[in-house]
């Protein structure tokens, strides 16, 4: 039995787009839920993972742009000339509403033109929190965002079993749906299909297939961190006396970027205020967090108990910690990106200040430090009150994501706002 769609925060943005634009592209990781969201507003379906279909294709390429609209390709990198059809079409006068395309990857071979100005291209991320139905929002990121300095208020019982449970349980639809005792199964599932069958799809033929698999889980105790390439490329080749050249291990992270399973946090860079030296480095992210809890052997009740530790190098502190992180960076993306708005990080060269989230519309700043604390004290904030110091009136707001219970603002102005009482 289908499971019924879960309403999905971009859905707005997306039904926005479609009404005023010829073509939209929904790019994503693989069972995100780009082809439940637009198989809602599709009249004609071409899906180029079905070999029939393909056949279709290749015989009479001019199919994928007849029929009544809106037209719906999905994953339509497997046939990358159809990213050029539908610009094409575009250019030949193409209504509002006609094309959906999604993608899970980015085409590596075959290049297309860019589609500038005809396809614009819309993210989908796993579920947030909010859209889990996991919280209860009381906070807004935009009416912090929007500056003002708002009451805030709010009580909820989310604990830090919950949020250990919401890590390991995926923002993908598919497997939360699942039952709890095969969702590790359906998570090495996924991401053996990563390592196995959809980097070769992406014409790359990877000859050390563990080695990817390595890098990732590497890359996955690093989460949260902004430790270097270098770092991890050591940690996924240790004992080897031989390692993998660099330019190797950058054509993984490429390649697992372009599938959006890769999902940096840019360093953010400020423009016309005070700060200056600031690193440039991402903070590394996966798509989901669960994905990075099960490539580590990390299970909701090992995280709480503290099991398995960091990596010495790789990260600091416990690893709920960083994946806790990483659950409301992936909450403040996608809030973020409904406001119209772009998320970063910041940290200062000589790496003595860091604020783990910088949103950022229209010149107006939200500052988000993410800890692991109930109750926040003056020194898990005062990364805030020395940006805020530098800032002025550049900076709409200053907040702590915490797992405590109460929404309030503390005696210097910061917005102190459990994660689960955040939302878009």
């Amino acid at each position: 039995m289908d499971q019924p769609y879960q309403p999905r925060i971009v859905d707005d943005q997306f039904d926005r787009l479609l009404g005023g634009l010829p073509a939209v592209c929904i790019e994503g990781p693989r069972a995100v839920g780009k082809t439940s969201t637009a198989l809602r507003r599709a009249c004609t379906i071409h899906d180029l993972d079905d070999p029939e279909t393909m056949a279709l294709v290749e015989a009479d390429p001019g199919r994928l742009v007849r029929g009544d609209a809106p037209i719906f390709i999905d994953e339509w990198q497997r046939y990358p000339p159809s990213w050029d059809l539908v610009r094409r079409a575009v250019d030949r006068g193409a209504g509002p509403g006609t094309f959906v395309l999604a993608g899970s990857a980015s085409p590596q071979t075959a290049p297309t033109h860019s589609g500038a100005g005809r396809i614009v291209t819309l993210r989908m991320r796993p579920m947030s929190m909010f859209e889990r139905g996991a919280a209860s929002p009381s906070v807004s990121l935009a009416q912090l965002l929007a500056g003002g300095r708002p009451d805030i208020g709010g009580e909820t019982d989310t604990t830090l079993d919950h949020y250990a449970s919401e890590i390991a349980a995926s923002g993908f639809p598919g497997m939360r749906s699942a039952n709890s005792a095969v969702r590790p199964n359906l998570l090495d599932g996924y991401l053996d299909r990563v390592t196995d069958h959809d980097l070769l799809l992406m014409g790359h033929r990877v000859r050390r297939p563990g080695l990817v698999r390595r890098w990732l889980t590497a890359y996955a105790a690093a989460t949260s961190t902004a430790t270097s390439y270098e770092t991890i490329r050591d940690a996924a080749t240790g004992g080897e006396s031989a390692k993998p050249a660099k330019t190797t291990t950058t054509v993984y992270r490429d390649l697992l970027e372009a599938m959006w399973l890769v999902d940096p946090l840019p360093a953010w860079w400020p423009l016309g205020n005070p700060l200056s030296r600031l690193k440039r480095g991402p903070k590394h992210h996966l798509a989901d967090p669960a994905l990075a809890a099960r490539l580590v052997g990390a299970t909701a009740s090992g995280l709480v108990s503290g099991s398995p530790a960091t990596p010495r190098g790789l990260g600091a502190g416990p690893l709920v910690g960083a994946l806790f992180e990483s659950l409301v960076t992936l909450d403040v993306r996608v809030y973020a990106q409904a406001a119209g708005a772009s998320a970063g990080h910041l940290r200062t060269w000589n790496d003595d200040r860091e604020i783990d989230l910088i949103v950022e519309k229209d010149r107006r700043l939200l500052a988000i430090e993410v800890k692991l604390a109930t109750t926040p004290n003056r020194e898990d904030t005062a990364h805030l009150r020395w940006l805020a110091d530098r800032l002025g009136d550049d900076l709409a707001d200053a907040t702590i994501v915490t797992t405590g219970r109460h929404a309030y603002r503390d005696r210097d102005g910061i917005a102190v706002v459990p994660a689960a009482l955040l939302g878009p």
